[in-house]
């Protein structure tokens, strides 16, 4: 409150009273701070069970039940610039900076070649084995 006085002291007009000038700086203060708590509560959410991320839905047990054995011969799958990408960037876990000038390609050319890198991982690895 006091910095608030501090800061609005150029508005105080010593001809009128000091009472009502201080009042209404509370006064809008106040109704200030409620505005931005009102605001704050309004886009607070109470989370339930239905919003927990890794419930035991059988949607994530294929992620967590992953063959590293089926993963590493679908990357061999892919083409070199999607390989290369996937190594560097996501199992060597370097960044898009350091790969780039490893590999000579732009970020963004590391960046396309990984999207399409997991894209196509993704549908290799939904494919039912034919090679039992």
């Amino acid at each position: 409150m006091l910095l608030t006085v501090h800061a609005v002291r150029h508005t105080y007009d010593p001809r009128r009273p000091f009472g009502p000038w201080l009042v209404t700086i509370a006064n809008r203060r106040i109704i200030d701070r409620l505005r931005q708590r009102m605001r704050t509560w309004a886009r607070e959410a109470e989370f339930t069970a239905e919003h927990e991320t890794f419930s035991a839905d059988p949607t994530n047990f294929e992620e967590t039940t992953a063959d590293p054995v089926a993963l590493h011969a679908a990357i061999e799958q892919l083409p070199v610039d999607q390989r290369e990408a996937i190594r560097l960037l996501k199992l060597k876990e370097m960044s898009l900076k350091e790969a780039a000038l490893a590999t000579g390609r732009s970020v963004s050319a590391l960046k396309a070649a990984t999207h399409w890198a997991i894209k196509s991982l993704r549908k290799i690895l939904k494919e039912p084995s034919t090679k039992q």
